[in-house]
């Protein structure tokens, strides 16, 4: 058996597999983000601890753990963890979708003007380093202490095993590594004011970092098993989707949407605001663009308009709406600001073209097409950068709704492929890199093959010109509003 502990944003997510890779059992945590100012995003390290146990405490009730060989671990990336000497958090950590550091971010690439060529990517506000310095330059004396910066599910491995390790993949996504060399860079530690040792050390995905404390060990009655390195959410949901190849892609409909997509060499287009991370495997990287507020927006509009669910949005524009209904306004999904294609913390949601036709229904087919073709920007982006792919694999919670697949196929113009197993997401990455971190012998391909096609949603041809052209209003409309953001 196997566990993949995967710590999102909403939540913390365990699984056990079996040497199959098949999901034996799961349990989930929810969790909570706190918002103090505008563009401010937080959660209390110790919150994913505490989720993290209640998910192993339930497992361990249903399940003998004693025979685990293996913890892999997922989570959300780019979040600052600030520990001391003594190890204890000294504040809340800042989260991935936190836009506090703009001003940072042209610091750091005005300091360091080979900041692209090091890292592959853009300076920006969801990336760890910014924040960092926005904690030197706003909080001092809490900077002064801070003796090891981790990303969130680092913690939760300090919390383990006691070592201070990350992978590759997360690392990639701090702005402080060297993305093409797979190590830290000094220099981008050095604008900081950080150096190597405030850092953890740097793993492949499927390296063992190191063996669970006696304490947690007992507590879970689990061995002293080892530990891998894993990977941030995006390369972990891969992995698990046996995206691990050149010219494999997926597409991720979670709290934020991410475009993946795997290549056997380094690549990097940072004026496009796409990401360029290295992959949890080695000598593999992948290129990526990620919309802040995905099916988060579904969440936010269900919420705020009366319906009990997502579900039952999506029934509503199902039964009451057609695709290319004349009454849909256009809605700006970026509740959160924007990274890929934008890379602009400031932009704001908002609908346009309401009118006296226009019903709850309509709006929330608006919702959905707009996160949609917002996805399909970042897709653009990508393939603007020369890959090529044969489909595009889903994954994420969103993935449920059968509406969501067949519309994201249209406005993107390539088919998506729903595979089982779609819905488990980092986690099963985790487990899967636990698998190989004591199989090292295994092909990569044996432990993580692509699972079984369910269904395939090729594009409506007969809605191409409706999607061409209303995707371009709605690159239009961002733009002539650019300004008022």
């Amino acid at each position: 058996m196997y566990i993949g502990i995967d710590l999102g944003t909403s939540g913390v997510k365990t699984i056990l597999t079996d040497e199959s890779g098949k999901v034996v059992d799961s349990a989930s945590s929810s969790l909570t983000v706190a918002i103090p100012q505008p563009l401010w995003s937080e959660q209390n390290p110790e919150d994913w601890w505490t989720a993290t146990c209640a998910t192993l405490d339930e497992l361990k009730q249903r399940n003998d753990l004693s025979v685990v060989k293996a913890l892999g671990l997922a989570g959300q990336m780019h979040g600052a963890t600030l520990l001391d000497k003594a190890g204890r958090v000294l504040r809340p950590a800042i989260l991935w979708n936190d836009g506090r550091s703009e001003e940072q971010c042209r610091t750091l690439e005005s300091t360091v003007t080979k900041a692209r060529v090091i890292t592959g990517n853009l300076v920006m506000p969801g990336f760890t380093a910014p924040k960092l310095l926005w904690v030197k330059e706003n909080e001092p004396d809490i900077f002064k202490q801070v003796d090891k910066v981790l990303l969130p599910k680092d913690y939760l491995r300090y919390k383990l095993t006691g070592e201070f390790a990350s992978d590759m993949s997360d690392s990639a996504g701090t702005s402080w590594l060297n993305t093409g060399e797979r190590s830290w860079s000094k220099s981008m530690l050095m604008a900081c004011g950080l150096s190597e040792k405030h850092m953890p050390t740097l793993y492949e995905g499927n390296e063992i970092t190191g063996y669970l404390t006696a304490k947690t060990a007992k507590r879970w009655g689990m061995k002293a098993v080892p530990v891998v390195a894993g990977a941030g959410d995006n390369a972990a949901g891969a992995v698990g989707c046996g995206i691990v190849d050149a010219g494999q892609a997926m597409l991720s409909l979670g709290t934020s949407g991410v475009y993946f997509a795997v290549t056997n060499d380094y690549r990097s287009d940072p004026e496009s605001a796409v990401h360029s991370f290295c992959h949890a495997v080695g000598h593999r990287w992948h290129l990526m663009s990620v919309m802040l507020s995905a099916a988060s927006c579904l969440d936010w509009f269900a919420k705020n308009s009366g319906y009990s669910s997502v579900a039952g949005l999506f029934d509503d524009v199902v039964n009451n709406t057609r695709p290319d209904d004349p009454n849909t306004p256009f809605f700006l999904p970026y509740l959160t600001g924007e990274r890929t294609p934008h890379n602009n913390p400031n932009a704001k949601a908002g609908f346009f073209g309401l009118t006296a036709s226009t019903t709850r229904a309509h709006m929330a087919q608006a919702v959905v097409q707009g996160v949609s073709m917002a996805l399909a920007d970042g897709i653009d982006a990508v393939h603007g950068c020369g890959t090529q792919v044969d489909g595009i694999s889903l994954i994420g919670g969103g993935v449920k709704s059968t509406y969501w697949r067949q519309l994201l196929a249209d406005v993107s113009g390539i088919a998506m492929n729903y595979r089982k197993g779609g819905d488990v997401g980092p986690a099963l990455g985790a487990a899967r890199l636990a698998q190989l971190g004591v199989s090292p012998q295994t092909p990569v391909s044996d432990i993580c093959p692509v699972p079984e096609l369910v269904a395939s949603y090729e594009p409506d041809s007969a809605l191409k010109n409706y999607y061409d052209q209303r995707r371009q209003q709605f690159r239009e409309l961002y733009f002539s509003l650019h300004s008022q953001f």
